[in-house]
């Protein structure tokens, strides 16, 4: 079945064969379950690990894990972004016939089915926290990167640049450990300032990774 909307866009229903939506959906929930085990994971081996973390606060707790799974995802999409993008053949322009924007393949259907998972996790500790862990704002980002990835799942399109700004998660791990050192009392330490270093460099690799990418442009 076709529709076709006021604005002259095409969306094909039947792409989403069983086959995808059982994809979408078990890397959906596996996303999810994920972002629960890293959450336990990260609030245990911080209990034996950091002395700090038991004088924190329960809020400071709450966040400090919620950023452990936040890492955790940041790593798993940036790495898998960048094998899509650069190390693989799918989106190079000059490996198949086909528009890139309408290239999609069974490992970039799980990497954005597993990232719904952890923005559907996150939006629920930040609607459950409210507003300890972010404002309208974050409710605003993720909302729209749920539909925005929902809606590429569906269609079969524009995995590039879904993927694309997916990469750019390889700083969330720095602004983590930034506000880690912060939360415990290392904010003067020679790690922090090389840590908002890296940060600085890794927005500009990414600028320069796909802006002055070739495999991109015909």
């Amino acid at each position: 079945m076709e529709l076709t909307s006021s604005f002259g866009l095409t969306f094909f229903y039947d792409y989403a064969t069983p086959s995808k939506v059982v994809l979408w959906l078990a890397s959906i929930f596996s996303g999810i379950i994920l972002c629960v085990l890293v959450y336990t994971s990260t609030a245990i081996l911080s209990s034996l690990l950091f002395k700090g973390y038991g004088k924190l606060s329960s809020a400071e707790k709450i966040e400090w894990n919620n950023r452990g799974f936040s890492t955790f995802h940041a790593l798993f999409v940036s790495s898998a972004s960048f094998y899509l993008l650069i190390l693989s053949d799918v989106f190079n322009v000059n490996s198949h016939g086909d528009v890139v924007i309408n290239r999609s393949s069974t490992l970039s259907d799980a990497v954005l089915g597993i990232s719904i998972g952890y923005f559907l996790t996150d939006l629920a500790m930040i609607l459950w926290n409210f507003p300890a862990l972010g404002g309208l704002e974050y409710v605003l980002h993720h909302g729209l990167s749920i539909g925005s990835i929902t809606l590429c799942l569906l269609s079969g399109q524009v995995h590039i640049y879904i993927l694309m700004v997916l990469f750019s998660e390889s700083t969330t791990p720095f602004v983590n450990l930034r506000w880690y050192l912060d939360i415990a009392g290392l904010k003067s330490s020679k790690l922090y300032i090389w840590n908002g270093i890296a940060l600085f460099f890794g927005w500009d690799c990414y600028g320069t990774t796909f802006l002055g990418s070739s495999r991109y442009k015909p």
